[in-house]
């Protein structure tokens, strides 16, 4: 099983977000990405473009306050992640129709869809768990929430 603290880019964790609204949350998060070493600068608006243009077509706000925007791209050479964290909640049209506190942007390499899967069930394997989504909420900064990823990677699958 992939572990988050493998796949999200050490500086790529923001807490709190400034963002208000879902296309700057994703906008903050792809540039912490970039700027983490996760996906490359020269790549980033046409992969903004493509992670915009697909929460048009549907959202990633799956409920209970988390987002996970996603892309596949063809300059990603290894699957990384930004977590981004809103103390007021972010709309982005959820399925359950209640604000976004919890948003993990991942990206993919366009050319190892197993990959993006397994990735995929780790970070929802986690959200799935209240304990997860309560502390990570609670995160007030970086750290914190770099500690809550070390804490449930640490604990059994299952």
């Amino acid at each position: 099983m992939v572990k988050l603290t493998e796949i999200i880019a050490g500086p790529a964790v923001v807490a709190p977000m400034s963002a208000g609204d879902r296309d700057a949350a994703i906008t903050e998060l792809l540039d912490r990405l970039v700027a983490a070493g996760g996906a490359p600068a020269a790549s980033r608006d046409e992969m903004l473009a493509r992670v915009l243009e697909r929460e048009k077509k549907g959202t990633t706000g799956f409920g209970r306050g988390v987002a996970v925007p996603h892309l596949k791209h063809k300059s990603i050479t290894r699957i990384a992640a930004a977590v981004g964290l809103s103390p007021r909640g972010i709309d982005f049209r959820a399925l359950d129709s209640q604000p976004v506190y919890t948003v993990i942007l991942l990206a993919s390499p366009e050319d190892r869809p197993e990959d993006h899967l397994q990735a995929m069930e780790a970070i929802f394997t986690c959200l799935s768990k209240d304990a997860f989504r309560r502390a990570l909420r609670q995160a007030a900064t970086p750290a914190e929430a770099r500690a809550v990823l070390e804490e449930f990677d640490a604990q059994p699958m299952g």
